[in-house]
């Protein structure tokens, strides 16, 4: 059996995971304080290298309400939500400016990580326990981290709220927060994160260069994605880059660097872990701050070892070339499609890696190859490609041949979680990003030549090309898009009763609207199917389940997931 139907088979029977932390935690509770007390003091990550004690003397100014400034170094708002920093110097140097350019940021993102934590387990007492569990597993994730990243993001922590230093200290937490990533993609490996790329090129695009698209699907809450940071490095060493995520992180997990190298991730199926490695996000800010050739990007993937498995996508404006770099915790391969378009969902692509029954059993199983097939159906329809053509793409919200699939099934490219969404022109040196919702907010242009043609880039300094902004989707302004929104509400409140056991009442009218919502979506009634679960009501339960089957199931997996829950409820009805 697997996760996905065990946790089910756990709610069928109202035992909650919290339920389940109880029970064993009680049973090895005296263990577990000794184990906390000889953790805390022999269990110490070492303190990074100050290289520049001096960087403390310096005080950040903020100009007006959208701009603040530290030495040469700055962080200007461009909307509401998102901002534009600037910094360059030492390692330690340049993350003690980005922590106090962006310090309210950083503390913001650390409060909705943790609120997301809080609403899974509300328990404190469990949540000290899973921190304990994870900080263990952690415990020599400095030794896979180069020195310098590890000052950087020491630097970093200085501006760390103290709200959390219960929990762990400043730099052990966001060290932690960097592996994220890995481990939400190891633990959620059933349901992994569906980001999909593309690059094309020749006689896929209008001018025949280079052109790259990806929507990077990571997903913490709506509130974790609301705010968005472009980081634009320059660092004492290695190539200057500019990377898109969000507040805190000194990985990258989307960029392009000064040499016109790009470099997009997209998980693809792993085991469970048993110790840390690297984490992905910093393997691909090294890849953007040290390779100028994809042969460059190959050696230090290479040479770095990893607990998840990941794909790389490369591309190089000199080359005029693109590559997957699979890694896995056991191996590495190189995937060139050979053509002028390569595609990548979440499976790997090539030889050595292709036929390996894990893979198989990802391609069968998920949604991955859904995406990778609607991703060349709609480049097929769409070519020559623009980057205007390329954002319509990233936010298609069907299934396969423009079928309505209701809105958010995993089949589609857009399921309306993106993070973000990102364009890139390597040999023109342009890179687009999205802004709020997901990837339908306005994409602004980014025109890199004139961010490292810069001696000293000034926040005065003109970088973006305003006239090749690409609108929002018009579907933002839609009563629907404000329906999906409530939709979103009401689910999130009937799986935190179902499964957090948070009570929410649902009566007959927003039951109605939740339906009227999203009434093509398989995930609207299995959610309702579960809530009913819950609450015993089998025969209902199992009205739901039966919808749910005639909708567009997002995978092979998930359609198994939900005809095992029929059947548990037909099994229920039958006893009764």
């Amino acid at each position: 059996m697997n996760l996905n139907n065990t946790k089910r088979n756990l709610k069928l029977r109202g035992v909650s995971l919290k339920h389940i932390f109880l029970i064993t935690t009680e049973l090895v509770v005296s263990a577990l304080f000794l184990f906390s007390f000889w953790f805390a003091y022999v269990i110490v990550l070492d303190i990074p290298f100050i290289e520049n004690a001096s960087v403390f003397d310096t005080k950040r100014v903020d100009v007006n309400a959208d701009l603040r400034t530290f030495d040469n170094s700055w962080a200007k708002k461009i909307n509401d939500t998102d901002w534009v920093i600037y910094v360059e110097g030492t390692p330690f140097s340049r993350g003690y400016a980005y922590g106090q350019l962006l310090e309210e940021s950083v503390q913001l993102q650390e409060d909705h990580f943790i609120g997301q934590i809080e609403k899974m387990v509300p328990s404190e007492r469990y949540r000290k326990f899973l921190m304990i569990l994870i900080a263990f597993f952690n415990r020599n994730l400095d030794d896979h981290i180069p020195e310098e990243f590890l000052s950087e993001i020491y630097g970093v922590s200085h501006s760390f709220s103290d709200r959390y230093d219960a929990l762990a200290p400043k730099f052990d937490r966001i060290l932690n927060y960097h592996a994220a990533h890995d481990i939400g993609h190891a633990l959620n490996d059933y349901s992994m994160v569906g980001c999909t790329s593309f690059s094309a090129q020749g006689e896929y695009t209008e001018d025949g260069s280079l052109l790259l698209g990806r929507n990077f699907d990571f997903y913490m809450g709506d509130d974790f994605a609301r705010e968005k940071v472009l980081t634009i490095m320059k660092p004492d060493k290695g190539y200057g880059y500019v990377s898109y995520s969000w507040a805190g992180i000194m990985g990258a997990v989307s960029g392009m660097n000064e040499m016109g190298i790009t470099v997009t991730i997209n998980a693809s199926k792993s085991t469970l872990p048993t110790a840390s490695k690297m984490p992905i996000s910093l393997l691909t800010r090294e890849i953007l701050q040290y390779a100028a050739t994809t042969e460059e990007a190959i050696e230090i993937v290479r040479k770095r070892d990893v607990f998840v498995s990941e794909t790389f996508m490369v591309s190089s404006a000199s080359e005029k070339k693109t590559i997957l770099i699979e890694k896995a915790p056991h191996d590495m391969a190189v995937f060139d499609s050979g053509e002028d378009l390569i595609i990548c969902s979440n499976h790997y692509q090539s030889d050595k890696f292709y036929n390996e029954s894990y893979n198989q059993e990802n391609i069968k199983e998920s949604d991955t190859k859904f995406r990778f097939k609607r991703m060349q159906q709609l480049i097929q329809e769409n070519y020559p490609l623009t980057p205007n053509k390329a954002v319509e793409i990233l936010r298609n919200r069907k299934g396969m041949d423009g079928k309505f699939i209701g809105y958010g099934n995993p089949k589609s490219l857009n399921q309306l979680i993106a993070h973000h969404g990102i364009i890139f022109e390597p040999e023109k040196m342009r890179l687009w990003v999205s802004t709020s919702p997901y990837q339908m907010g306005k994409f602004i242009c980014y025109d890199l030549k004139a961010i490292f043609g810069a001696t000293q880039l000034s926040h005065n300094n003109t970088i973006t090309i305003d006239s090749l902004h690409i609108a929002a989707d018009e579907f933002i302004e839609t009563e629907t898009f404000a329906n999906f929104v409530k939709w979103k509400a009401i689910k999130q409140s009937l799986f935190e009763d179902y499964f957090l056991g948070q009570y929410y009442n649902l009566t007959p009218s927003v039951e109605k609207d939740f339906i009227s919502y999203n009434t093509e979506s398989y995930v609207t009634f299995l959610t309702l199917a579960e809530y009913y679960m819950s609450k015993k009501d089998y025969k209902k339960a199992k009205s739901y389940l039966t919808t749910a089957l005639n909708k567009e199931q997002a995978s092979l997996k998930e359609q198994q997931s939900i005809e095992n829950l029929r059947n548990e409820c037909i099994k229920r009805l039958s006893k009764n």
